[in-house]
């Protein structure tokens, strides 16, 4: 009977502790796109498909999101041709190779922080099949029950096979260079 008690008891502590899932709103969450080029940038908007934080005791303790590669937008091309031209490209196996690798996705594997607003998140993060671990400044606010987690990650996109005009593989490109990095402006909005 001891060990049933003490079976149930380690049960019942493992529940109650367990990250409690946040439900996120995906058509009220945004993720941005930024990427530079040695003559000026470009941005737009990748849709989140699913996503979810582990949120506990007015902290996030871990979550995940994961992006349609395949709807992704240009926002600043107000030339429709050019627009879709440059999207078409972006979907290309110059770049994400949508076709074959439809979603990419971030896995929080870490959330440090001192006061349950200022973060700073790690896990890994999925493009075209690659995984590499990033970590990157968060900020969570909560106001009538709603979670607000917004942060900036950035990515060096030829760690992701993502190479097209990249300075640290070719030579001599000039004004057609496009720098490595790119900007994700996340913005999750959850119930807590």
């Amino acid at each position: 009977m001891k060990i049933f008690t003490l079976l149930f008891t380690l049960a019942f502590t493992a529940f109650s502790f367990a990250p409690e899932m946040a439900t996120v709103n995906t058509a009220e969450s945004t993720i941005t796109w930024t990427a530079k080029k040695v003559t000026g940038q470009h941005h737009g908007k990748v849709p989140i498909t699913s996503a979810s934080l582990d949120y506990q005791n007015g902290r996030i303790l871990g979550g995940t999101f994961e992006m349609d590669m395949t709807s992704l937008t240009v926002e600043d091309l107000t030339d429709a041709g050019m627009n879709k031209k440059l999207t078409d490209h972006l979907k290309s196996d110059d770049f994400f190779s949508v076709e074959k690798h439809n979603t990419s996705n971030f896995k929080i594997t870490d959330a440090k922080t001192s006061n349950g607003k200022d973060y700073v998140l790690t896990g890994n993060l999925t493009i075209k099949g690659i995984t590499k671990p990033v970590s990157f400044p968060a900020t969570v606010a909560v106001n009538a029950g709603k979670i607000t987690a917004t942060g900036k990650l950035t990515f060096d996109r030829t760690h992701y096979d993502i190479k097209f005009r990249s300075g640290s593989y070719f030579e001599n490109l000039a004004d057609k260079l496009i720098y490595d990095d790119v900007e994700l402006d996340v913005k999750l909005i959850a119930s807590e």
